[in-house]
């Protein structure tokens, strides 16, 4: 099932997709199975047990503070972030919640979110179940979801089936499951890989809609690198880490570059602007999934490049963009992951590495074969990258490692551009052996923060 570019891209808060906005899905799906079946009024106690990797880095993620608010009846894109300390705060202190938003319950965090530390469920590492009691202290209702990544959320019958909570039944034009699929409709239609996924959304949206729609998830990302680049101080969680795009931005705009002579000035804009989303993600804010929150710099920073420093760069170029960007990433999407929790983080900054460097390809003028080759080399050096935060916190590695992809983005399109499209590994075995890598790799070096830098530099 090829995946929407609005499932791909989404409007939440930080800091994980996988951990803080997957999880609010979760309870938030739970609390409306509850209302549907017209039990909610019969509850007096939720329980929800967290598995693998939630359990692991989930206090760092804010996975515990997602699933209150999901029960509470929040969305991950309605959420205000700016209040979400307050009405945390007003729970612990009267231990009482209020179960979508109507029906107030008790609620002993210790007792009623537990965090099962070193037990992974065989079905997925991002594994969550929610039970509902009634009075006489049973179970009126028990579900459980995984998280799979990008804020994606499937419950065990979803799983079971091999269905997902992206795409539709709807009928597409051009159905693709592979970058050789992909290739061959642009081949015999004549059509570039944005205007496959264009064609594609039309199926259920007007081209109004969708232009709408793409120009609302770049709005939303440039207001995030707005927000970044002028906030200051420390990022919450306990490291100390300061925030350092606000301070990159005034030297860069204290710099005289004729003076300087400094050809590589863009790319200590492409730094500031992944720096200024990450940031933001860290501490809690807006931000778009891009596939996913521990990625969401690499394709803005991609974006605004483009944007600030390519001549004829227009909102239909942006457009564009993501459009591409979604092709890539549904490979991914079908073929492999997009969860460090599965796969480590070559699953989200690699993937997003890829998915930028396919889509800037494409606005500079490339073909469909050489923008599949941008796609695969920004995979191709991202393989085996592993996913160790400090204190399950997305903070180190995680928001330089955003530098990095983006800068690696645009150099996998630059070395496309000068051949023809013909190369050596094609995508889908780029794909496939990512995927590959990820399950041989170690659970220490998956969102664990068991192994790697999370364990070798003391926390401090």
């Amino acid at each position: 099932m090829t995946v929407s570019v609005f499932d791909l891209f989404k409007i939440g808060i930080g800091p994980s997709s996988s951990h803080t906005v997957g999880p609010m899905k979760a309870a938030l799906r739970f609390v409306m199975a509850l209302e549907s079946r017209r039990l909610i009024e019969s509850v007096i106690r939720v329980e929800c047990n967290l598995y693998g990797s939630l359990a692991m880095t989930g206090h760092g993620h804010a996975t515990d503070i997602a699933i209150i608010l999901g029960l509470m009846g929040e969305a991950p894109d309605k959420v205000d972030p700016h209040t979400v300390a307050e009405r945390i705060a007003a729970v612990r202190e009267s231990n009482t919640l209020a179960l979508g938003g109507t029906h107030t319950i008790s609620w002993d965090e210790r007792a009623d979110l537990i965090f099962r530390f070193g037990e992974f469920r065989e079905e997925h590492s991002n594994t969550m179940t929610f039970h509902a009691y009634d009075i006489s202290g049973s179970v009126i209702l028990e579900r459980t979801y995984y998280s799979v990544g990008g804020g994606f959320v499937l419950s065990a019958d979803e799983a079971e089936a091999g269905g997902a909570d992206a795409g539709s039944n709807l009928e597409i034009p051009y159905p693709f499951n592979s970058a050789r699929a992909l290739l061959a409709i642009g081949q015999q239609q004549g059509l570039t890989i944005a205007q496959i996924a264009r064609a594609n959304e039309n199926a259920r949206l007007s081209d109004a809609e969708v232009n709408e729609g793409l120009d609302a998830l770049w709005g939303a990302m440039d207001s995030c690198i707005e927000r970044g680049i002028r906030e200051t101080g420390e990022l919450p969680g306990g490291l100390r880490v300061k925030r350092r795009a606000a301070l990159i931005l005034r030297n860069l705009e204290a710099k005289d570059i004729e003076a300087d002579g400094d050809t590589l000035e863009p790319l200590d804009w492409v730094n500031l602007f992944a720096l200024a989303v990450n940031e933001e993600n860290a501490a809690g804010g807006r931000v778009v999934t891009a596939p996913t929150n521990g990625a969401a710099g690499v394709i803005p920073a991609v974006i605004a490049y483009y944007e600030r420093f390519i001549p004829g760069a227009s909102q239909e170029g942006i457009r564009c963009m993501l459009l591409t960007a979604a092709a890539i990433g549904s490979l991914y999407k079908q073929n492999a992951s997009i969860s460090a929790a599965e796969v480590g983080c070559q699953g989200e900054v690699g993937v997003a590495c890829s998915m930028a460097a396919g889509a800037l390809c494409a606005v500079l003028g490339g073909t469909n074969n050489q923008i599949e080759n941008a796609a695969e080399i920004g995979m191709e050096h991202n393989l085996g990258l592993t996913c160790d935060p400090i204190g399950g916190l997305v903070q180190i590695p995680c928001i330089e490692r955003n530098t990095m992809g983006a800068v690696k983005a645009i150099n996998a399109a630059r070395l496309a551009l000068h051949g023809d499209g013909t190369h050596h590994v094609p995508l889908d075995h780029c794909i496939k052996t990512m995927f590959e890598t990820g399950k041989d790799m170690q659970a220490k070096y998956k969102e664990t923060s068991e192994g790697g830098l999370a364990v070798n530099i003391v926390e401090c």
